[in-house]
């Protein structure tokens, strides 16, 4: 259960748009972006009193193509229904929950991070309808 001092409880009270899930699922694909994908720059991390260690930093864009391989991965053909359910119609609304997780601290930006760098990054239908393949469970992904 979700601690009532979290965050992201009040978040979710001021901006209902987009659901719990869907917060949760940006933090996994951005997980799966820098470990799975390998996407992103290393960029010092930590802070002072912490041991630095190196993060990969992603852009939007590169964070929306993981989000789209992510979603497929994990939901199939059924991906655009899932995120619509939570919320998500379109790329700008990954940017919107960035940039709420960043306003409550439980993400970073870089000065070069804008909400511009989600938009219309790829077309839902496309991206999740017409694009997509079945791939045999056996056969190793490209």
């Amino acid at each position: 259960m979700l601690d009532p001092s979290h965050p992201i409880v009040e978040l979710l009270k001021e901006d209902p748009r987009y659901t719990f899930d869907a917060y949760v699922f940006v933090f996994e694909a951005l997980n799966y972006a820098q470990n799975v994908l390998e996407m992103g720059t290393e960029v010092p991390g930590g802070s002072e009193s912490e041991e630095s260690t190196p993060e990969r930093h992603v852009t939007g864009q590169q964070l929306c193509e993981a989000i789209r391989a992510f979603a497929v991965d994990q939901f199939g053909y059924m991906a655009k229904d899932v995120l619509a359910n939570w919320g998500v119609r379109g790329t700008g609304d990954f940017g919107e929950i960035v940039f709420n997780l960043i306003r409550i601290g439980q993400m970073r930006k870089t000065p070069e991070d804008s909400r511009e760098d989600f938009a219309d990054v790829y077309d839902f239908e496309t991206a999740f309808r017409q694009d997509f393949k079945i791939r045999h469970p056996s056969r190793k992904k490209p």
